[in-house]
């Protein structure tokens, strides 16, 4: 995905609110999508939840890749291998790999998540 492309969706999406207890334990109730009679409200709403969970997800996958690059630090006297952070990240090694590759990247780049 271009740099471009992501920086405008992290801009774009709805905020997300948190739902009160009762309503999280409700199975039907999801951000009061399931109260709309609108239907070009609920698309309205629904695609603007849909956008802020990927931006969300792309984000927290930012950190989590920064995180095992850090861990990773062949600097640091604790760290751990691919194996290791692998196990900790429920992942598998190649993955861990990757994902240690892409957080030296981010670090590198000055795109690490903790810099914007």
């Amino acid at each position: 995905m271009a740099e471009t492309e992501r920086s405008e969706r992290r801009f774009k999406p709805a905020p997300l609110l948190f739902e009160p207890a009762e309503a999280a334990s409700d199975p039907e109730h999801f951000f009061g999508l399931e109260s709309m009679d609108d239907p070009r409200e609920l698309l309205s709403r629904s695609t603007e939840l849909a956008l802020a969970f990927r931006a969300a997800t792309d984000r927290a996958v930012e950190f989590q890749a920064v995180a095992a690059a850090q861990l990773a630090d062949p600097r640091r006297f604790d760290r751990l291998t691919a194996a290791d952070v692998a196990a900790r990240a429920e992942w598998t090694e190649d993955y861990a790999k990757k994902m240690i590759e892409f957080g030296r990247d981010l670090i590198r780049g000055g795109g690490a998540p903790e810099d914007e």
